[in-house]
């Protein structure tokens, strides 16, 4: 069975989206990059927060729009809502609590990793012991605001133990196992 890995791009201050969510500012370090075609290849479903899901999208007016990584990565979506849509969207499932939503993405990645994506769903994932891994890629800007990479005032401690450090022309990519 693969890790259930928080997959982020974070900026040096910190954060993960521009105030009101604004994510257009990742656009300048996306694209061809070795560290992150690996983390893809190695993710067989995501983990997917409803405003993560529904949010701003980096490749908005772009053929990538509305495509998970900009249409990099390709599989099944579990979404955690409380709200889910009227309407059905191919290839995501809509799930009303984290532990049948990480269950349901694991059994659907087998072997591969479950990608978590949104700040809430990894904060949730920690808290309830789920998360075994950390894959931030920090880019070159500071935002100054925004959403936090985590954020839990009053919260315990987590450590984390680096498993590697990868630079690239346009981030450096950071990854660290959860020590339990």
């Amino acid at each position: 069975m693969g890790e259930l890995q928080y997959q982020c791009m974070m900026s040096l201050d910190g954060f993960i989206a521009g105030p009101g969510g604004d994510m257009s500012w990742m656009a300048d370090y996306l694209g061809p990059d070795p560290a992150v075609d690996e983390v893809m290849r190695r993710t067989g479903a995501l983990l997917v927060g409803r405003r993560t899901f529904g949010g701003d999208d980096p490749h908005k007016g772009t053929e990538q729009e509305g495509e998970p990584y900009g249409g990099g990565w390709d599989g099944p979506q579990f979404v955690l809502t409380h709200s889910p849509p009227d309407a059905s969207v191919p290839g995501v499932t809509f799930v009303g609590d984290l532990e049948s939503g990480a269950a349901a993405a694991r059994a659907a990645a087998g072997d591969r990793d479950v990608g978590v994506l949104g700040a809430q769903v990894a904060a949730q994932c920690i808290a309830a012991g789920l998360l075994d891994e950390v894959f931030v890629s920090v880019a070159p800007v500071m935002l100054g605001d925004g959403v936090r990479l985590f954020d839990d005032p009053g919260g315990a401690a987590v450590n984390l133990e680096r498993l590697r450090v990868i630079e690239s022309p346009a981030a450096t990519h950071l990854r660290f196992r959860v020590v339990r």
